[in-house]
């Protein structure tokens, strides 16, 4: 596996652009035996992913917010190192985990090896490679500074080709919403929203509170950043 990971970081340096970025990433992923690969982007409340997973999987799973109870998930937040997994069940097993992992498995996804790093300003993103084996023979001795490694050059690879998400965590924003972001993002501030607008002062707080709900932000700012950023404004 060690050797993959340098296969992994010299591939990913010659690539150019999106549609060979993602078919060198599902070619190595089926060298090297695994059925699926998913690049996890966790931001906020938000997350996208680059992945060869079902297509209908992937709607259903970010749908669903899927990624909240996700096991791998939550251990790859917690745990910023490799690791491997299975979705055997377990009577211990919460329902909410067993139906997750029983789902999962209809598409596949049984088994595999997950590689999570921080990158800046405290966020997390994870490479998983995903086995329909129930038990992904691995070898138990992967070197987690090359690993890391190999993700965060793949990471530094997918912003600078701005590679667009296969899929993303749904955000339901109204249009006063959005506009009232927009006005926010300009400079303007809430009581010149509301003359331009020709509202009221509440209704703007009103609507800039729900475009941050919907965002997960917690501030103004971070809100219009992360609008710009997903392309909403």
């Amino acid at each position: 596996m060690n050797q993959w990971f340098e296969r992994l970081t010299d591939q990913v340096a010659l690539v150019h652009d999106e549609a060979t970025m993602k078919a060198t990433l599902e070619k190595l992923s089926r060298e090297r035996g695994f059925k699926a690969y998913a690049y996890l982007n966790l931001k906020a409340e938000l997350q996208s992913a680059i992945s060869n997973y079902d297509v209908e999987w992937q709607q259903r799973y970010f749908n669903k917010c899927y990624a909240s109870i996700d096991p791998v998930v939550q251990h790859a937040r917690g745990r910023h190192e490799a690791f491997t997994w299975s979705n055997v069940t377990s009577l211990k097993m919460s329902k909410t985990r067993r139906k997750f992992y029983g789902e999962a498995a209809e598409f596949g996804i049984r088994s595999g090896i997950t590689i999570p790093i921080k990158i800046a300003f405290g966020h997390t993103v994870m490479l998983t490679l995903a086995s329909d084996c129930v038990n992904f023979p691995c070898e138990p001795a992967i070197n987690p500074a090359l690993a890391a490694a190999a993700v965060a050059q793949l990471h530094s690879r997918l912003e600078r080709l701005g590679v667009e998400p296969t899929h993303r965590t749904p955000i339901r924003m109204k249009a006063n919403e959005l506009t009232c972001l927009r006005w926010s993002a300009e400079g303007k501030s809430m009581k010149a929203i509301a003359i331009i607008e020709n509202t009221s002062y509440s209704n703007v707080t009103f609507f800039l509170r729900n475009a941050k709900a919907a965002l997960g932000a917690t501030t103004l700012p971070q809100a219009t950043a992360m609008a710009k950023e997903l392309r909403l404004i």
